[in-house]
């Protein structure tokens, strides 16, 4: 049935040549009505589509496959040897493809990348080729993955590791190795583990070179590391001259991690070239990407030659093939192999890529026997879209869509999933990513599992020692040299700054030399902004000093993490305040008593109103009831009033302002504690807000970055500033004082005044500081050391050295280990105020409740008793009615108390005669 539609195919294809308007052969077949043996045939074809495919074989007798590589090159070399093996044994076994036999077809496609590879494949598709071996190159695979799409035939390659390869764009290219991405996964592992932040990459400037190093720097960037320079070599021959010019530029670089992802038809001219430039010494990494363990595995004669001292120290990956039988057999007669199918050059060694050559063969042999048996037929449609492609110069004219190339496509694929016969074809990393350090320690790691603890390669250095140094700015202070200081006569320099510095650097995990470079005239404190700039023009690498970290300065350099913090403060002449008699009034200012005092009384006068009608504690003579006041009100400051109140508003009020004294007492006693108990100092400054509303000179260090705080943050104006250079300078400012020409106060960091007034008693702190900083070194942008940096900084602070160094160098005297001088923080209203606030209200409301009640009352009594009556009158009446005591039954409900009260009043209005009512008090 096979080679009837095959046969039939063929007269089709006839047809569609002999058409001059392209027709299908079924349109043509159904038109031509005369050629009876065709219809026959297509009735018969007609009825081989309908009968069900089970139990009827459709394999054909053979299967044209095809391969294209570089016969030349070190892996086409192998490959070819490899998959002719592999054909060979597929064939010998019967049971692979039950009787079918591989017909291959191999075009060598020298070391061409482009166009000869495209008339290979078009060439292989004109012999109903069902799938394509390769191409070797990813370059190639590239152009050919188009063609491969449009005529639906699978590519397997052995060789293409290009990432980009197996994305969407190109359904019908299988990948029978594994992708660079994983081996750059493997690298970014690598200079992750070793602390490395920013590499260097050497790469072909192709699809295979570019996307490698797009891989390698998406991975490094997960890691927080990144490619700093990308090093590119045009497609083809590449002279020594190019290569020379390349590293020479490298070696002027910061970076000293290189990577070299090129093709090992001159990978090694590179390493010989950085080795005559000095670059393969103590100071530089080298990793090199599969190419190398691939050129030492096809020639290890390597080993004995010069190349050797070439490649002494470079870390190299090659891709693993797990141990198995047949691999072994296959390992142990490829040189009987090699020498048999290529007399002139073998035999020759294998490498791993032979391997996934020999096994993409019995893949594609495997797919296809599950392909027979699913009933997949070899038919090709000659379609008119590629006639423009037909013709006798490049004899195109049978080349045709496989039409279950898509099923066969499938099969591949399921087939790769369950891995080959020699090397475990599986899509993803569980295989990849064994690490080999050339030439003396050879370890094995998994990608998989996470980078190696045991990889220790000879990695001397990370900058060369006798290359570039780092040039590290630092200041020439002529003040505060506990910080920093510069030996007289040499280059040296030592203070607080440096210590950190030197002790964080030892704690990298590569050595970084370097060279301080001084800055400044020695005279002035040069300004820090200038110094930084000089980071941004390229004049130094970095800056050690006492360098403030500030939202501006960020935006030119990096920072690391604050090694000591330093916030402004404001520093004033101080005197002692000693204790007096009158010490117990300071706790509180003088509105505080005064409001405190108002209050006792408003409370005590209106307990009173509130308590007379009801309760005689609170009833007498005038003079009685005004001294009962006074001694209710400031008795209630200690809980000791001998009344009682009766009234329920009374309480309400009582019970409130009871609160508020507790509250009051609480605090007084607190602040009195700390006055009799703590040495206080006073200063005519308080802190930076009465500094900031006043109209006082104040000093600052000349250069730092306090001046533009001042004037932008505090809007105070520049002409009350005075720039200082040293501490001298601001003991005599301070002594001269704003009268003499001197200041009030200086505003500078805390780590300054700390050391100020360690040796100057008669000068503190006062107020709060009030900015939070810290200082840092500076690196340029994006510099990997500004992050191991912050790091050693870490280290230093976890293991106390950094603590360490604070004492050698600022360790305070008994003056300044008095502690911060605040100034004097007593109590003011507006801490309370919410209180009195509380408590009024609670006054007035239960006046405002009494006077209602009164009210009522007496206007039940006003109306049988005054009516005529003037206003003047009636308000003598109403105030006589107040004054009056009113007996009140407990037991009796609060209504009926007021109806009793009010119903006595009346009672008593009756007996009187019809004279005027007077004013009358009780005696």
């Amino acid at each position: 049935m096979y080679w009837s539609s095959q046969w039939f195919h063929g007269m089709v294809h006839q047809d569609i040549q002999a058409s001059s308007t392209g027709m299908p052969y079924i349109e043509k077949a159904l038109a031509g009505q005369s050629n009876m043996t065709k219809i026959w045939l297509f009735v018969l074809l007609m009825f081989y589509h309908g009968l069900p495919s089970e139990g009827i074989s459709t394999r054909p007798s053979t299967v044209n496959i095809g391969a294209l590589m570089s016969f030349n090159s070190t892996v086409g070399r192998v490959a070819k040897v490899a998959i002719e093996a592999a054909v060979d044994d597929v064939n010998s076994d019967a049971t692979i493809l039950n009787g079918t036999m591989l017909k291959i077809s191999m075009f060598d496609t020298k070391l061409s990348t482009g166009f000869l590879g495209i008339v290979d494949s078009l060439r292989l598709m004109e012999n109903d080729t069902v799938a394509i071996i390769g191409p070797q190159f990813s370059v190639m695979a590239h152009v050919i993955s188009h063609i491969a799409n449009e005529l639906q035939v699978p590519l397997l390659s052995f060789a293409a590791t290009d990432p980009t390869l197996t994305s969407l764009q190109f359904p019908y290219f299988v990948r029978t190795t594994h992708s660079d991405l994983y081996q750059m996964i493997a690298v970014a592992e690598i200079v992750d583990h070793f602390q490395w932040r920013d590499i260097i990459a050497i790469y072909i400037d192709d699809d295979h070179g570019r996307n490698g190093v797009s891989a390698l720097g998406d991975k490094l960037a997960e890691k927080r590391g990144k490619i700093s320079h990308k090093a590119t070599f045009k497609p083809g021959n590449v002279t020594r001259e190019e290569i020379n010019s390349a590293l020479v530029k490298i070696a002027l670089m910061e970076s000293r991690v290189i990577v070299l992802h090129i093709y090992p038809s001159f990978g090694l001219d590179v390493l010989n070239v950085a080795r005559s430039l000095g670059m393969m010494g103590s100071g530089y990494v080298w990793i090199a990407t599969d190419w190398l363990s691939t050129l030492l595995d096809s020639n290890p004669s390597l080993f004995t030659t010069q190349s050797m001292n070439d490649i002494q120290g470079v870390i190299t990956l090659r891709m693993y093939t797990p141990e198995s039988e047949i691999k072994r057999k296959f390992s142990s007669s490829w040189n009987k192999l090699s020498k048999e199918k290529d007399p002139f050059e073998g035999p020759f060694p294998l490498n791993t890529f032979g391997f996934y050559a020999y096994d993409t063969v019995w893949v594609l042999a495997s797919a296809l026997d599950a392909f027979f048996r699913s009933g997949g037929t070899l038919l090709f449609s000659n379609e008119s879209s590629l006639n423009m492609l037909r013709g006798d110069a490049l004899h195109l004219d049978t080349m045709g869509v496989f039409l279950d190339g898509g099923k066969l496509l499938q099969k591949i694929l399921d087939a790769v999933e369950l891995g080959g016969l020699v090397i475990g074809l599986k899509p993803l990393a569980s295989t990849l990513g064994k690490l080999l350090i050339i030439p003396i320690l050879v370890k094995y790691y998994m990608v998989s599992s996470g980078l190696v603890k045991q990889l220790k390669p000879h990695v001397d250095g990370f900058f060369p020692a006798m290359e570039k140094n780092l040039r590290i700015g630092v200041p020439l202070r002529i003040s505060y040299r506990e910080f920093l200081s510069r030996t007289e006569g040499s280059e040296m320099f030592g203070g607080y700054c440096i210590d950190v510095f030197t002790a964080a650097i030892r704690l990298l995990p590569y050595p970084v030399p370097y060279k301080f470079v001084p800055f400044g005239d020695g005279k002035t404190n040069p300004p820090n902004t200038k110094l930084l700039n000089m980071i941004s023009i390229g004049k130094f690498d970095a800056v050690v000093g006492d360098i403030t970290i500030t939202t501006n300065r960020t935006k030119i350099v990096d920072f690391t993490q604050p090694y000591i913090e330093s916030g402004l403060v404001v520093v004033a002449p101080i005197r002692k305040m000693k204790s007096s008699a009158w010490a117990f009034l300071r706790p509180f200012t003088p509105m505080m008593w005064f409001v405190t005092g108002m209050f006792f009384l408003v409370v005590g006068a209106v307990v009173w109103i509130l308590e007379r009608r009801l309760n005689d504690d609170f009833r007498g003579p005038a003079r009685r009831q005004f001294v009962t006041i006074l001694w209710f009100s400031f008795s209630t400051l200690f809980f000791s009033h001998r009344e009682k109140t009766v009234s329920t508003l009374g309480r309400f009020v009582l019970i409130i302002w009871l609160f508020v004294v507790l509250i009051l007492n609480s605090s007084y006693i607190a602040s009195l504690t700390s006055i009799l108990t703590v040495e206080q100092l006073s200063s005519t400054v308080k802190g930076i807000e009465s500094l900031a509303t006043s109209d006082e000179r104040i000093g600052f260090l000349s250069g730092s970055f306090a001046e533009n705080y001042l004037t932008e943050e505090l809007n105070i104006h520049r002409s009350r500033l005075v720039p200082l250079n040293s501490p001298s300078e601001y003991e005599k400012a301070l002594k001269d004082g704003p009268a003499n020409g001197g200041v009030t106060a200086i505003i500078d960091e805390r780590a300054y005044m700390e050391l100020f007034l360690s040796t100057r008693c008669e000068y503190g702190i006062v107020g709060q500081e009030f900015t939070k900083m810290g200082w840092g070194f500076a690196f340029q942008r994006d510099s990997p050391l500004a992050i191991d940096m912050s790091t050693a900084i870490l280290k230093l602070s976890e293991n106390g050295d950094l603590q360490r160094i604070h004492d050698k160098w600022l360790t305070r005297s008994a003056c300044s280990s008095e502690g911060a001088k605040q100034g004097i923080d007593r109590l003011e209203l507006k801490s309370f105020w919410g209180l009195f606030l509380l408590s009024g209200i609670a006054c007035f409301i239960a006046l405002l409740c009494y006077v209602a009640r009164m009210a009522y009352c007496f206007s039940r009594h006003s109306n049988r008793n005054s009516k005529g009556s003037s206003h003047s009158a009636r308000l003598r009446s109403f105030l006589t009615f107040v004054n009056e005591r009113e007996d009140e039954d407990k037991s009796a409900s609060k209504r009926k108390r007021t109806e009793k009260g009010c119903s006595r009043r009346v009672a008593h209005e009756e007996e009187l005669d019809g004279s005027s009512v007077g004013v009358h008090v009780e005696n």
